[in-house]
């Protein structure tokens, strides 16, 4: 009977997220349904929505004095870390995704990663004991990075860049150093006559006249969105080249429109083109489940929200960052870096590997939390975050730290157990998709 409850509860909360765009594009929700099905990991980065319907509902004693109420990331797992091209121009190691970004709880972005990390330990058939310690690690660095903001005048000057990363973190920054703007754009064009065009493949398709020129008017609109002290100088850099209607994407993106913007970059040589994304924004799974009418009210569309939050969240954002509407729906506006590596945690095996990783990652963690973007004008949160998490935990931070192990370990028990749920009800067509 306990099983036939939870069962009903993950499909309708499933459902009650995603059945807009299981009926925009069915076949997009069943390719990520065999990608969720395909282990329990997999299926906790596409359930969110199912995160925060069991995270709200439980008693938290640990947020107060406005930690309750800061910028989060939102989707904080294991796989949302790596490699990104500052508006400084430097290569930074970082988190990365910010479609998921809302206020709430400063301890739910610490509890979606510590659950993430033990699922991922515990497929690397870790022992429980490692598992508590690479949480308690990751806690541990969360808080000493906190104190150091607290403590600190400045807020922006933790990096994790190539002079100051090792281990694999080194690796995923060095390799994102040996890529070059030419091989992207060798990868998504063709030239024709001298000027590039984006090639066509399964992924993209030739937009209709109307579409185009409804979607050129967006691109146009994008513009006076981007802050004025990030924008380049040259008219030339913004002149549209090509677009193209966009599908292919992860896991969290399944269903949503999105369009390929090619313009002409930093000058006419043919290898400074540059290629912006221009995605409908979703609607963030943590507002399914708290009162949204503040942050409702202020902004104008989801696309909005999530520039917003962005740059509440990370420190020097890419600076072509902005948003649009596409037919009356808000889209996000950035480019396509070809310096993204993600962190390959396939070769990140051993306790003590992982453990200097997540060391980083939990630095990296209170940086979102507690710095921003010199670019960002929000409102919204308008404390020092870093006092009002230090005073939540005061006197009692090693109670926090046995309690997030304690939860994370125990919350990967049940998503494995939601997992192969979930598998028997999408199987048996129950979740709004057939199987087949």
């Amino acid at each position: 009977m306990a099983a036939r409850t939870r069962t009903t509860e993950i499909v309708d909360v499933l459902r009650d997220a995603f059945a807009p765009l299981m009926r925009a594009d069915p076949v997009a929700f069943r390719a990520k349904y065999r990608k969720m099905a395909s282990d329990p990991h997999a299926f906790y980065r596409g359930t969110a929505c199912l995160f925060y319907n069991d995270v709200t509902s439980e008693t938290d004693d640990w947020s107060r004095h406005g930690a309750e109420r800061i910028w989060i990331h939102g989707d904080l797992h294991v796989e949302n870390f790596g490699t990104y091209l500052n508006s400084d121009g430097r290569l930074v190691f970082d988190i990365n995704d910010f479609d998921e970004a809302y206020v709430g709880r400063f301890t739910w972005d610490l509890q979606r990663f510590a659950a993430s990390l033990a699922l991922v330990a515990w497929q690397k058939a870790l022992p429980e004991d490692a598992i508590r310690k690479l949480i308690a690690r990751y806690a541990r660095s969360y808080l000493a990075q906190v104190n150091h903001y607290v403590a600190s005048d400045s807020d922006d000057d933790f990096e994790i860049r190539l002079d100051s990363a090792d281990g694999p973190v080194l690796v995923a920054l060095e390799e994102a150093r040996a890529m070059r703007r030419a091989d992207l754009l060798d990868g998504m064009t063709v030239l024709t006559k001298g000027v590039r065009r984006f090639s066509e493949d399964g992924s993209t398709r030739r937009l209709p006249r109307e579409e185009r020129a409804e979607v050129v008017a967006a691109f146009r609109a994008y513009l006076d969105t981007i802050p004025q002290s990030k924008r380049f100088d040259r008219e030339l850099f913004y002149e549209l080249r090509d677009v193209v209607g966009k599908s292919g994407f992860g896991i969290g993106s399944a269903g949503l429109p999105a369009y390929n913007v090619l313009v002409e970059g930093y000058s006419q040589a043919l290898d400074n083109d540059v290629v912006l994304s221009m995605k409908q924004a979703n609607v963030p799974a943590l507002s399914r489940f708290v009162d949204t009418s503040e942050v409702d009210a202020y902004f104008e569309h989801e696309g909005h929200r999530t520039a917003v939050s962005q740059r509440a969240l990370q420190v020097h954002t890419d600076p072509l960052l902005g948003h649009t509407r596409v037919g009356g729906v808000g889209y996000v506006v950035s480019e396509v870096s070809p310096y993204e590596v993600d962190l390959d945690w396939g070769e990140i095996n051993e306790p003590a590997d992982m453990g200097a990783v997540v060391e980083l990652l939990g630095r990296a963690t209170a940086k979102i939390h507690c710095a921003s973007d010199e670019d960002s004008e929000q409102d919204l949160v308008d404390f020092q975050v870093e006092e009002a998490i230090a005073r939540s935990l005061e006197g009692r931070r090693k109670d926090y730290v046995s309690w997030l192990c304690d939860w994370g370990i125990a919350y990967a028990v049940k998503v494995r157990e939601d997992h192969a749920l979930f598998v028997d009800a999408f199987r048996e067509g129950q979740v709004g998709i057939a199987a087949t």
